[in-house]
C-alpha cells in the first residue's frame, strides 16, 4: 500500500482566512492552543501515563437494560450488522473496505487505511497535529479513515455478544480493541486529530464495556479503561471553542460526561460530570433553536446533535444527573421541526451539510436518520412523533414513538428561518418549504450552504424539487463548492456567483442575511422573502413570492435597488424524474407520468443532467456519491418587474 507524507496542519491561506472571522479572544484562545499542542508534543506521549490496572467494565447505566428487551426485529437488524462485522465486510461514506479475513479482521494496518486510495495516513511515528489533513496529497477524504476509527462497527458486535453469548463477536471485539491499543498510542497518528473523533470512538467503548464487559478478558477491560482516560484527558485539553463551537462541541463534552458517569473513580470525574452537564445544556438551547431548528442550518447536524443529548440525558437521568426540564423541551421543539419538513417516508431536505455522522448505530446506509433521532426523542419525551420504519440501535435503546398524525396548514419557523407548507393543491398533496434562514452558525458557519430563497417541493410524497446534498469535504474542492454554491439550489443567483462567499471548505467570508417580508394565510397563503447577498457588490436584493393558486404555485422573483442583471433561476429535479422541454414549459415526470409542469418566464432554457463539469445536474444522496438528476435552469434580465414561474400540480 502506498503512504503519503504529510506534515503541518493547514496551510497559512487557511490560517489568514480563519483569523479574519476571529475575534481577539479567540486569537488569544488559539495561540494558547498551540503552546498547548507545542507541550504534548514532548510531555503527554504512551500509554504509561493513562494505564489503568482495574478490570471492573466502566457501565452506562440503563444501557444493557434497554438492549437486554430488544425485539423480534431489531435482534435480525443486530444480527445481519455483526455478521458483516465478522465476514470482514465495512461500509461507509460512499466506499467499501477491502474486504478482510475472518481470521484477521484488524491487522496493524487497517487503522491508517485510506479505502479510496488503498495509501495510509501517518501513524505511530506522526504527533497528531503534524498531520495536515487539510492538504493531504494522494489520500483520499480523511473522514474515512476517521470513520473505521470511531469502532462503531463494535457496537452492533457487542450487542450479538450480551444477546446470544456468542464467542465471535466477544473474541471479535477483544482483537478489534488490542489492535487498535497498539497501533494507535497517545497521541500519534491520524486518529487523535480531532475531538468529535475521539468523542464517538469512547462512547462506542462505552457501549461495549456496558453491554458485554462481563464477558470480556481482564486485559481488554484494562485497555478499554486506560484508552478511556487518556480519551478524557484529550478531550478536555483541547476543546472546541470559539467559531469551532458547533455540534463538535457538544459531541465532545457528551464524551467527557458519559466517561465521568461511567468511571466515578476517576480523579475529578464529579467535578469533570457536572461541568459537561452545565455545558450540554447550555449548548443544547443554543444549538437548537427555540422553534427546534437547528442553530448549523442542517437537519442532519441537528439530529447528531440532539442524539448526543438524548444519550447523555438517558445515562443522566438513571445516573441521578437529571437535565433540566428545559433541555428536553428544546428536543421536543426539534421533533415538531422535523415532523413538518419531513415527508411520508421520514425523508427530509437536505438542507447543509450531511457527513453522515451516527452517535449509536448498527452500520450501514441509514436514510432516514433524521426521522430515527426524532422518533427516538419522541419517544423519551412525550411517547408520539413522527412515523418511523427501520431498526436501530438508537431506537432500542430510547424507543420508537408511535405514529400522529402528519400536521396541516401553514408553519412559519422564525427563528430557524423556514416556512411550511402542507395541504392539497390540485387534488395532490403539497409539502413546500422556503429558506429564508441565516446562512449557518456562529463566525464560519461551517456547515451552512448559500441557499437563501431556495424551496423544496414534495407532491404526494415524491420529491420534486430537492437540495441537492453535500459530496464532498476535504477530498474535492471543486465538488464541495458546487454542492455548497447557490446555482446547485433552487433559487436565484446573479452573474453565476454565489451569495455567500466562500473563504474555505468550512468558512465564508461574506454571509447573505435573509428575512420574511410578508406572510398571508389562509386558502390563498403567500409568502415573500428577501436577502442582501449581492447587495455590495451588485447594489440589488434578491425578493421572491411565493403563492396559492388553485392547482398551482407561483413563484416572483425580483431584484430590488433599481437595476437589471443576468440572472440565473434554478429548479434541481429529484434523481428519480425526468424533464422534457414543452415550449416555455418543462414536464416533469416519473416513470412516464407527469408530476408537475413548470412553466417558465420567456429566456432561455436549459436542462443539464450529470454535467461532467459539474455546471449542474447532480444529486448526492449520500456523502461520498452523486448520481445524475436534472436540472433545469432559466436564464435571463431581472429587474424590480420580476420575472414568474408557475408550478402547476
Amino acid at each position: 500500500m502506498k503512504r503519503a507524507v504529510t506534515t503541518g496542519p493547514g496551510s497559512l491561506g487557511w490560517y489568514v482566512r480563519r483569523l479574519r472571522n476571529m475575534p481577539l479572544r479567540e486569537v488569544a484562545f488559539r495561540v494558547s492552543e498551540h503552546a498547548r499542542k507545542a507541550y504534548s508534543r514532548r510531555n503527554h506521549r504512551g500509554w504509561e501515563r493513562f494505564a489503568d490496572s482495574a478490570a471492573r467494565p466502566p457501565m452506562l447505566p440503563g444501557i444493557r437494560e434497554a438492549v437486554a428487551a430488544t425485539p423480534v426485529e431489531a435482534r435480525q437488524a443486530i444480527d445481519a450488522a455483526a455478521a458483516d462485522v465478522l465476514a470482514g465486510r465495512f461500509k461507509a461514506l460512499g466506499v467499501a473496505w477491502p474486504q478482510r479475513s475472518p481470521e484477521a479482521l484488524f491487522p496493524a494496518g487497517i487503522w491508517r487505511l485510506d479505502p479510496t486510495t488503498g495509501g495510509l495516513w501517518p501513524g505511530s511515528e506522526a504527533y497528531t497535529f503534524d498531520i495536515a489533513y487539510r492538504r493531504q496529497q494522494g489520500l483520499g477524504d480523511v473522514k474515512q479513515v476517521w470513520e473505521f476509527n470511531r469502532l462503531q462497527f463494535l457496537q452492533p458486535l457487542a450487542a450479538k455478544a450480551m444477546l446470544d453469548d456468542y464467542a465471535a463477536a466477544t473474541a471479535a471485539i477483544e482483537d478489534a480493541i488490542a489492535s487498535w491499543y497498539d497501533a494507535n498510542p497517545p497521541f500519534m497518528g491520524i486518529a487523535w486529530s480531532s475531538g468529535i473523533e475521539l468523542a464517538l470512538r469512547s462512547i462506542s467503548l462505552l457501549v461495549v464495556a456496558s453491554l458485554c464487559g462481563d464477558r470480556l478478558k481482564p486485559e481488554t477491560l484494562t485497555r478499554i479503561r486506560t484508552m478511556l482516560k487518556a480519551h478524557a484527558f484529550w478531550l478536555a485539553r483541547f476543546p472546541s471553542r470559539f467559531s469551532s463551537a458547533n455540534n463538535h462541541l457538544i459531541a465532545e463534552v457528551a464524551g467527557e460526561f458519559l466517561i465521568a458517569v461511567a468511571m466515578p473513580e476517576l480523579f475529578g470525574a464529579p467535578a469533570t460530570a457536572n461541568r459537561a452537564q452545565a455545558v450540554l445544556a447550555r449548548e443544547a438551547l443554543l444549538q437548537i433553536l427555540p422553534d427546534g431548528v437547528p442553530a448549523e442550518q442542517s437537519p442532519t447536524y441537528g439530529a447528531f446533535s440532539v442524539e448526543f443529548l438524548l444519550l447523555c440525558i438517558a445515562v443522566g437521568r438513571t445516573a441521578g444527573h437529571p437535565f433540566p426540564t428545559k433541555v428536553e423541551d428544546r428536543l421536543d421543539r426539534f421533533v415538531d421541526f422535523v415532523t413538518w419538513i419531513a415527508g411520508a417516508d421520514g425523508a427530509v431536505p437536505a438542507i447543509g451539510d450531511d457527513d453522515e455522522g451516527r452517535v449509536l448505530t448498527l452500520g450501514g446506509d441509514e436514510p432516514r436518520y433524521v426521522a430515527s433521532v426524532a422518533s427516538a426523542a419522541a419517544a423519551w419525551v412525550r411517547g408520539k412523533g413522527p412515523a418511523f420504519a427501520g431498526e436501530t440501535l438508537r431506537n432500542v435503546i430510547f424507543g420508537k414513538a408511535g405514529t400522529s398524525p402528519a400536521p396541516v396548514g401553514q408553519r412559519i419557523f422564525e427563528s430557524g428561518g423556514y416556512s411550511v407548507f402542507r395541504g392539497r393543491a390540485g387534488g395532490r398533496d403539497i409539502l413546500l418549504v422556503l429558506d429564508h434562514g441565516p446562512l449557518g452558525y456562529l463566525s464560519i458557519a461551517a456547515h451552512g450552504h448559500a441557499d437563501a430563497l431556495a424551496i423544496f417541493l414534495a407532491v404526494d410524497g415524491t420529491p420534486v424539487l430537492v437540495d441537492p446534498g453535500t459530496f464532498a469535504y476535504n477530498a474535492d474542492s471543486v465538488a464541495r463548492d458546487w454542492f455548497r454554491g447557490t446555482r446547485a439550489h433552487n433559487t436565484l443567483s446573479i452573474d453565476d456567483a454565489d451569495q455567500s462567499i466562500m473563504a474555505g471548505a468550512f468558512n465564508w467570508s461574506h454571509k447573505a442575511t435573509a428575512r420574511l417580508d410578508e406572510r398571508v394565510d389562509g386558502p390563498q397563503w403567500r409568502l415573500r422573502a428577501s436577502h442582501d447577498g449581492y447587495v455590495k457588490r451588485n447594489g440589488l436584493r434578491h425578493e421572491r413570492t411565493l403563492a396559492a393558486g388553485a392547482d398551482r404555485i407561483h413563484i416572483t422573483d425580483r431584484l430590488l435597488g433599481g437595476g437589471e442583471a443576468d440572472a440565473e433561476v434554478c429548479f434541481q429535479l429529484a434523481p428519480s424524474l425526468d424533464a422534457t422541454r414543452d415550449g416555455d414549459a418543462v414536464i416533469v415526470s416519473r416513470g412516464g407520468d407527469m408530476v408537475v409542469r413548470i412553466v417558465l418566464a420567456q429566456g432561455a432554457i436549459a436542462i443539464a443532467r450529470g454535467d461532467e463539469g459539474l455546471a449542474g445536474g447532480w444529486v448526492s444522496p449520500s456523502f461520498g456519491i452523486r448520481v445524475p438528476a436534472s436540472r433545469i435552469a432559466w436564464r435571463g434580465r431581472v429587474g424590480a418587474g420580476g420575472v414568474q414561474f408557475r408550478i402547476e400540480v
